[in-house]
């Protein structure tokens, strides 16, 4: 049923003017190297994922790095080796996956630096660094603006998300489900997740174009899951279908946003710099894709994975 669907809308797109086209999006992964999920050992994971980007066509991603899960994580230095001799890129997610607004900038800047000393030097390197949870300190400015400072003498840069649909809640419902012996429609787990994905690429490319006048080369932010292996190019195939290239993650943190992104001074430094865009330009809420939610998440899932009955 999906792939009839990608038909079909490819031959949609063909009649769109091209100037609604101009939609580019780079993949990139957190949280790596993972443990053990749903379906798969960490190996077979790495394997099943590098095998999709290729089909898919994918030439770069980035793989955005968390050192202090290595011994957590059979074989994970071998795992990120072999993610960079696919020809992907790796860059700093933080030592220990900390939150920014939980503790001193001091003290995150020294994870940070942690990382930094097990990453640098490595093939597939790339001086960017994400905040885990995306938390930029929220309301705490001088906190975000410590952090900015510390990543400029570093050199280091945001490598910020635009876009995003909470995969790593449809992975945990998966493997909460997975360990209570509950049946998985593997289909509807598919279409949910390519499904939310492309529809999350489109609001926020809609957000931006409003925030700035403009498509931006935007960046997904996904995590190194079972479901990512599984479904990947399903995934990257819808994209294009809705008149998405995919990008590599050079072109798109080339792109003039991540000059801007450093000077938005918004409310809360929380979420999306599409979020923060969209602040910026005084759009009103909603300002983030509605799958985002837990509660509707959590309700698509029992709903549509597990044919549960919805709660009343």
């Amino acid at each position: 049923m999906l792939r009839a669907l990608i038909l079909a809308l490819a031959m949609l797109v063909a009649a769109i003017p091209a100037a609604a086209q101009d939609k580019r999006i780079a993949l990139s992964f957190d949280d790596v190297p993972r443990g053990a999920g749903a379906f798969l050992t960490p190996d077979q994971r790495t394997v099943r994922l590098i095998a999709a980007l290729h089909r898919a066509g994918v030439r770069q991603a980035v793989f955005f790095v968390n050192p202090g899960n290595i011994e957590k994580s059979d074989g994970g230095a071998d795992r990120i080796d072999a993610y960079v001799a696919a020809g992907h890129v790796i860059a700093d997610h933080s030592w220990s996956h900390p939150h920014l607004s939980a503790m001193t900038a001091e003290d995150y800047l020294a994870d940070i630096d942690r990382a930094e000393a097990w990453l640098k030097g490595r093939e597939g390197y790339r001086p960017w660094f994400r905040y885990p949870f995306l938390d930029e300190g929220q309301d705490d400015a001088a906190k975000r603006d410590a952090l900015r400072a510390g990543l400029a003498e570093r050199g280091l840069a945001n490598g910020y998300v635009t876009a995003e649909s909470s995969d790593w809640f449809i992975e945990q419902l998966t493997k909460e489900a997975v360990a209570d012996g509950k049946a998985i429609d593997m289909a509807a787990l598919r279409d949910l997740y390519v499904e939310s994905h492309v529809e999350a690429a489109e609001y926020y490319d809609a957000l931006a174009r409003r925030a700035l006048g403009r498509s931006p080369a935007h960046v997904m932010l996904l995590h190194e899951t079972d479901i990512a292996a599984l479904f990947i190019d399903d995934l990257v195939a819808a994209l294009r279908a809705r008149g998405w290239t995919i990008i590599t993650a050079d072109q798109a943190y080339a792109d003039p946003i991540a000059v801007e992104a450093r000077r938005y001074a918004t409310p809360s430094a929380q979420g999306t710099l599409t979020e923060m865009l969209a602040w910026q330009a005084g759009l009103p809420a909603p300002r983030w894709y509605a799958r985002n939610n837990t509660h509707l998440a959590r309700r698509l899932f029992n709903e549509r994975v597990l044919h549960e009955a919805p709660e009343q």
